[in-house]
Parts: C-alpha cells; structure tokens; sequence
C-alpha cells in the first residue's frame, strides 16, 4: 500500500477556528501543500521498516547510498527510481564527517554543505523533490521563517530553481551577523524580511498565511520543518552514522541540539525504521518547556522565547512537537495548547531532555577543546552538554553521537571571545563578506506581512 499523509488535528472536533481535516494526502501533495488546512502538520500513515542487515551493508558506502535507501522507502510510489537516484546525487556532493572525540564518543559534523548548515541536508533534497512537483506554467511561493540557519540553506537550495521564489522571515535582533548577511544576500529568486519580533513571531506569521483563503491563489508552501519534505531528509544522518560506526547490531545514543525539533524527529523516525537507538537526547538552551513537560508531565510553551547565544534554537513552542505529541498518542495545536497528553511513560523510555543554560554553553566550548582540540560552536556545545548530563544517569558508555550544526566560522564573535581562535571560513563561505544586498523590514503584524505578500507574489511562471 502506498504511503498516505494525514494532518496531526485530525481529531479536534469541537475547536473554536479549526475544521479536522481528515483525508490522506500523497507525499507530494504534502510537499507542495506545507500543512494541512487544519494547521496540522502532515504525518506519514505508515513508517517503513529497514533490516539491520541493509542498514549493516552500507557501511564504507557513500552518504548518497543512505540516501537513496530512505528515499526508495518513503517514496518509490511516487518518484522513479532514476529521478530519486538523480535527486540524492544532487543534492548531496559534500562530505560528513564522523570525528572520534574520545573512544566510542562522536561528533557528526553536519556543516559541510553550501551554507555550512545542518539545514542544507533536508533543504537541498526538498529543492530536487519539489523541482520534480511543480504544476505546470504555475509558480510555487515557499514562505520560511528562520532562526539562523534554515533561511540561508533553503535560499541556496532553490536559486535560480525555475517557477519557484522563496520568501524568508528572520527576527532582526536574535540573528548573528554573518548569518544576517547570508540571507539577505541571496538575491534573485530569494528575498529577505527582517521582522520587528522574535522566532516565533517570524513562525506565526508563516503560519496564518498558510490558512488564508485569500493568498491561496499564490501556491503557498512550506520549507519550514512544518513540511514533512524537510523531516525525511533528515532520517537519513542517523542511519548513515550508524552504519558507518556500529558493531555487531550494537545500540547507539544519538544527542541532537533541539529548536523546533525537527532535526531530532529525523532520528525518532529512524528508530522507529528500525534503528537500533538507545536513547535519543535532546538537549534544549534555555526554552525549555520540552524538559520541564518530560519532568513533570505538564506542557506550557515559553512565551516570548528567551534569547539565547544557540540562537537557532530560540523556540518557545516547537512546531514539531505536534508530529512528537501524535506518534506517541497526543495532540497539541500550533498556538501550544495541548488537547490531549502523549503516553509520557513511553516518551521518557525512549528520549532525554535537558536544558542548557548560556553559561553551561560558553563553558562546554572551552572545556571540549581544552581537553580534546575539539572546536564546537554553540549549537554543537548545547548537543554535548547535553550528551554529558544523559551519561550522569546513565553511565554504561554505549557508541553515541553528538551532533554539531553549524560551522563554529558562523559565530566568529563567540569563537574568538571563548578560545581566542580565529576560524577560517569554510569554502561555502569564502565570498560572503563581499556579497551586496538588503533586507526588507516589516513588523510583526499580520496585515504588515499580508501586505507585502500580496504586492510582491508572483502566480504564473
């Protein structure tokens, strides 16, 4: 049976502004619509499972191979097999490197590709996918609102795509510098707006224009983790690691630096394709309603989001918490009221949050590399923070990986204060202090943001 999508408020009936929208949809409806008319978030009926023993025989294989496995698993009816080989040869021609920490103990460093982002894995195989969806003579408008590093990675993934602009929104003063500069420099077929707000403002905003019925006539969609097309690609980091590392079948601890949590419900997912995950950590900075719900049971988002020096993860209520919430038998809608609680029990055997405070941050950079010449950045050092305090319960030393999401030369300022380096920039980055642009200010207001769109959207090619 093919693999359908249904939206994760399906069963809110009875809600003040929302009609259940309880079809199913393909995969690429669901990556061409970004949400569901609801405001639900789209979900996979069916997870598909992969043996050990397929997993095991990509071991010494490229990254692609993984790639094209997960691929083949989700979506063989929907794409042919030489487009999706097409697609993840594409989409992935950059290395990922596995550096051993100490003995058993791993950095995956997911900052390799064009805009040295984690991002750029599920940014630039959606780039390829929807390339391969578009409707005809129509354009596509993707709408993305970015903490850091998702503007700059989907901007890059889809210029100069033909019939496709993109649109992104940052908050002006929770954004570094040099990050600021990638996204407003893009140009073409990518434009920036500087909103007057935090992240979750710049989310919001997305959202509701997502469920007016009088931008629809623009083929609004999502690049956001909110589109599924965002969270297969990043299933597929884990099982690469996993086989490139393992032994004999053995279980491995992932640690995951989480904002929105789609970067982690990647390896939720994998798990749950039958990778053999023994915890999954997911460490937060200080919004920490996540920790605070798995601890006491009760979910209350944090509103505003606290600004934190892992900026990228300054969310108060994760989107993805929704599509975390249903696998495991809950519902909670995009303004954080929950409508019905998970199985926490199970939730607890199977993942660890911790928050990380700033301070804890700044001090797990100096510590790791004065121990090991190790250099993190702050995103990296919240994720082993947070591996750190998962071994103080648990010390039985399993393989575990860490995860380090952006270059450290995307944060130069804290770099130089903490170690007194200064990072060369990778070669994705060389010419980015030479690139000219602006970005577009709006406030947080709805009607400010409806305005633009409708002034500035294109609907034919």
């Amino acid at each position: 049976m093919p693999i359908r999508y249904y939206s994760t408020n399906r069963n809110l009936n009875n809600v003040v502004g929302i009609i259940p929208f309880t079809g199913k949809v393909s995969f690429k409806e669901a990556l061409l619509k970004g949400q569901a008319s609801d405001e639900g978030l789209f979900m996979p009926d069916t997870i598909p499972v992969l043996s050990l023993k397929d997993i095991q025989k990509l071991k010494g294989k490229p990254y692609r191979d993984t790639a094209l496995l997960v691929a083949e698993a989700f979506l063989a009816d929907e794409f042919p097999l030489d487009v999706l080989k097409k697609v993840v040869k594409d989409a992935y021609n950059y290395s990922v490197p596995l550096e051993e920490v100490k003995p058993k103990i791993y950095v995956m460093r997911l900052d390799q590709g064009p805009t040295a982002s984690f991002k750029d894995f599920a940014a630039r195989m959606m780039a390829r996918l929807m390339s391969n969806c578009r409707p005809s003579g129509e354009r596509l408008n993707i709408l993305v609102a970015t903490s850091g590093d998702t503007g700059s990675a989907v901007g890059e993934a889809f210029k100069g795509v033909p019939g496709i602009d993109v649109t992104i929104l940052y908050p002006e003063t929770e954004v570094s510098n040099r990050q600021k500069k990638q996204l407003y420099t893009i140009g073409g077929n990518v434009r920036a707006l500087s909103v007057d707000g935090k992240f979750d403002d710049c989310q919001n905003l997305v959202k509701q224009a997502f469920s007016d019925s009088q931008l629809t006539k623009f083929n609004l969609t999502s690049a956001n983790s909110i589109n599924f097309g965002r969270i297969l690609p990043q299933i597929i980091y884990y099982i690469y690691a996993y086989a490139q590392l393992s032994e004999k079948g053995e279980e491995a601890i992932f640690s995951v630096p989480s904002g929105n949590f789609g970067d982690a419900l990647g390896c939720e997912y994998a798990r749950r394709m039958g990778l053999p995950v023994a915890k999954l950590v997911m460490p937060t900075n200080e919004n920490d309603e996540f920790p605070i719900y798995l601890a006491t049971g009760k979910y209350n988002k944090v509103s505003p989001s606290r600004a934190c020096i892992s900026n990228a993860m300054n969310v108060g209520h994760p989107s993805n918490l929704a599509r975390f919430f249903d696998l495991y038998g809950g519902t909670v809608d995009r303004v954080g009221k929950v409508h019905r609680y998970p199985d926490l029990e199970e939730m607890r055997r199977h993942i660890f949050s911790v928050s990380v405070t700033d301070e804890q941050t700044r001090e797990t950079i100096r510590n790791v590399y004065k121990k090991y010449q190790v250099i993190l950045e702050q995103h990296g050092a919240v994720g082993w923070a947070g591996l750190e305090e998962y071994f103080k319960i648990a010390p039985d030393k399993k393989l575990a990986i860490s995860l380090e999401t952006a270059h450290p030369a995307k944060f130069p300022e804290e770099i130089q204060k903490l170690l007194g380096l200064t990072m060369p920039l990778p070669e994705s980055m060389k010419n980015i202090d030479q690139r000219e642009g602006s970005a577009v200010s709006i406030t947080n207001d709805y009607d400010d943001f409806k305005n633009y769109l409708q002034k500035n959207l294109k609907i034919k090619e």
